[in-house]
């Protein structure tokens, strides 16, 4: 059986990035073999029960009946379908196995579905994926054609399973990123955008530094800050081994900026990355900290305002001036937050602090 005289292949391969998955190649299934169903059947990585797409006018078929055991009980265990094996529907049904036979009876013969071609293909990581098509009389060309596309949905499977672990590694990536009030985002050479995590805007929207500006450019609210990062991103667009910089773009809340030469390629960018800037910030003003560090841990205000200056690793003769204490009043007060933090130091402190739930407040 021929596959190169239509897009079968084509729209194998591409229907991975489809929604609903799959659509058109299983149209397409249908229409080449005039058949009323089609149907592809999978169980997906990282989930638990079976996916099953169809195309067609009548409903989707329950097959993990016949594919698996999760769904009918029997008497008899289920023939196993060797892989790779066009299977027709009195194969998979035993004549003994009265609840298969009643689903047959009451599904499938309804709606016209006398015969069924199925193939069962595994993919390497241990997803399997089941292909049938079911009509009133199928010929040996639907098994001719079966086999021919089995080593074909093998390969489109395993491209499916490596992406849906790329999604999910980006996704656990991203939440990471979110928790820490961290960012980053690619940028040509004109300081435009090229891609970004998702918790980049949060952070744009949170104090107003940055945004998004005309033509997707990267754009600092301040003028001399946008023409500083305007010539840093030519320079390491000339010179990829330039030392980054770093930029404080705001103390309260703090939000950092670090603007480094980008050193991966990739064949599949269209326009080359120059840069690459990460963004670190602070969900909560200094205010909000302290406050919290009150519920946290029990600290008057006035001790959770020193606590929270001192674990920013400013010396207590400078917390005591910022906060307009007097140098022994400020001793007196971090021997207080100490005991009831259960610190021996300032080196704890800053610890207890970091590791406690203001990491991801």
């Amino acid at each position: 059986m021929r596959l190169d005289d239509s897009s079968l292949l084509a729209s194998l391969h591409d229907g991975m990035f489809q929604q609903p998955l799959w659509h058109d190649f299983l149209e397409r299934l249908r229409g080449r073999l005039q058949v009323l169903y089609a149907g592809l059947t999978f169980d997906p990585p990282h989930e638990t029960g079976l996916v099953a797409l169809h195309a067609g006018p009548v409903t989707s078929l329950n097959l993990g009946n016949i594919f698996t055991d999760n769904d009918l009980q029997s008497s008899k265990p289920r023939r196993p379908m060797r892989e790779g094996r066009v299977y027709a529907l009195g194969e998979l049904i035993d004549p003994d196995d009265a609840a298969r036979n009643a689903w047959r009876e009451e599904e499938l013969l309804p709606i016209g579905i006398e015969d069924l071609r199925a193939v069962r293909v595994a993919e390497e990581s241990g997803v399997n994926a089941w292909l049938c098509c079911g009509g009133r009389h199928l010929s040996s060309s639907a098994t001719s054609l079966l086999t021919a596309l089995a080593p074909h949905l093998r390969i489109a499977m395993r491209g499916f399973v490596a992406l849906e672990r790329e999604r999910l590694r980006s996704s656990l990536a991203s939440e990471a990123f979110g928790r820490l009030n961290f960012g980053w985002l690619t940028l040509d050479a004109q300081c435009r955008i090229l891609d970004m995590t998702a918790h980049v805007d949060q952070l744009f929207q949170r104090n107003g530094l940055l945004r998004r500006g005309r033509y997707d450019r990267l754009t600092p609210a301040s003028p001399d800050l946008d023409r500083e990062l305007t010539a840093l991103v030519k320079r390491f667009a000339q010179d990829a081994d330039a030392r980054p910089h770093a930029v404080n773009l705001s103390r309260d809340p703090r939000m950092d900026m670090l603007v480094a030469p980008f050193r991966g390629g990739s064949v599949a960018a269209g326009n080359a990355p120059a840069a690459i800037v990460y963004l670190s910030g602070d969900r909560s003003s200094q205010a909000d900290r302290c406050e919290q560090l009150v519920e946290l841990f029990g600290l008057l205000p006035s001790e959770a305002r020193l606590a929270w200056e001192i674990a920013q690793g400013i010396p207590i003769a400078e917390a005591a001036a910022n906060l307009n204490l007097t140098v022994e009043t400020a001793r007196n007060y971090s021997k207080k937050i100490y005991a009831k933090m259960g610190a021996r130091g300032q080196a704890e402190l800053v610890r207890i602090i970091l590791s406690s739930v203001l990491a991801i407040a």
